[in-house]
């Protein structure tokens, strides 16, 4: 028995056929080309509808452009990076841009493997959220193809990045806690390993700003810092740390908010009573946190904002590659949920 034979792309030609137009004028249409009225447009569309055209990537690639958008993900259980696709897919939306995502694994190997297939498959864009790649890495593909760095911190001359400022964002922690009367806290950090990135990553600056705000309120004696990731398992491996210390924290800073998943888990294993016992921040106020049965305390660092923002400057770049690099960093806010409240002693 025969097999059915594959039924055959619409082409460009079919198009210009069906809406009795020239080529030319289905391809101005295509590429939002300036010289077709809104007659045209609007004849070549409904024929582009009816006809179920798409255009092949490939080619249009090799004409100069796919318009697709890679976007690189270090971690896709994480519930805050959603927050930064919608922004910038939001941003993205009245463009003929797709997105198209691919996971990083928090590792550098991962990494180079996603961002060079996009590239291979000629990817107008890259974003890359919170990378863990060497500098090198990150201006070798930023000279290959227009890049958006979120989340990272420092400056380069070949791309551009958006962050959030890490260090008041836990200042604001510490001084919340403080002021409900708190002086022994924790922070369950992700371990950077690598010294190079100390001043780039968000983990790092996280970090530091808990110690530089502890010392501003003469409590660096009280801070205890435990490193393990910023994973659920990370704050549920973190917190069971804590609670074998003979002068348990009466509070703890988890460094984002699915680490915090993690420590509300252990201390609810443990009968550890929240906020009663031990006080919980997050970072990120993810949709989660603001679930009421959870009702999380945390930083706010605006991951729609920051998807927009990487949207705005990657167009930006592909208008003009020979800009000058640009840095935007946000202002963080605390939001104050029922998982904070003065020590019980």
């Amino acid at each position: 028995m025969e097999s059915p034979a594959q039924p055959r792309r619409v082409t460009i030609v079919d198009v210009a056929r069906h809406a009795q137009v020239s080529t030319t004028a289905v391809s101005k249409v295509l590429r939002n080309a300036y010289g077709t009225s809104p007659k045209m447009r609007a004849k070549v569309r409904q024929a582009i509808a009816e006809l179920g055209y798409r255009p092949f990537a490939a080619a249009r690639g090799m004409r100069g452009q796919t318009y697709t958008i890679g976007v690189m993900l270090p971690d896709i259980r994480n519930p805050f990076f959603p927050e930064i696709l919608d922004g910038l897919t939001e941003a993205l939306d009245e463009t003929d841009y797709q997105v198209l995502m691919g996971p990083g694994c928090n590792g550098e190997a991962a990494e180079a493997r996603v961002t060079e297939a996009m590239i291979d498959r000629g990817m107008d864009g890259l974003v890359l959220i919170a990378p863990v790649s060497p500098r090198s890495h990150l201006e070798q593909v930023a000279r290959t193809v227009p890049t958006v760095v979120v989340g990272r911190h420092g400056q380069s001359a070949v791309y551009d990045t958006v962050s959030d400022d890490d260090i008041a964002g836990a200042a604001l922690v510490v001084d919340h806690l403080v002021g409900l009367g708190h002086r022994r806290i924790a922070h369950i950090e992700h371990a950077e390993t690598d010294p190079a990135r100390m001043v780039e990553m968000p983990n790092a600056l996280r970090a530091e700003g808990f110690r530089r705000s502890m010392r501003a309120h003469s409590l660096e004696g009280e801070a205890e810092i435990v490193s393990t990731t910023y994973t659920q398992e990370g704050g549920y491996r973190g917190t069971q740390q804590l609670l074998t210390r003979a002068d348990r924290p009466t509070a703890v800073f988890a460094g984002a908010d699915i680490v915090a998943m993690g420590v509300l888990e252990a201390l609810d294993e443990a009968r550890v009573s929240v906020p009663g016992d031990i006080s919980v921040v997050g970072y990120d106020n993810t949709t989660f946190a603001a679930f009421g049965p959870i009702s999380l305390t945390s930083v706010d660092q605006a991951g729609r904002h920051i998807g927009t923002e990487a949207a705005r400057l990657l167009l930006g770049r592909l208008a003009d590659r020979g800009k000058p690099s640009a840095q935007v960093k946000l202002s963080p806010s605390l939001v104050v949920r029922r998982t904070s409240a003065p020590p019980s002693t």
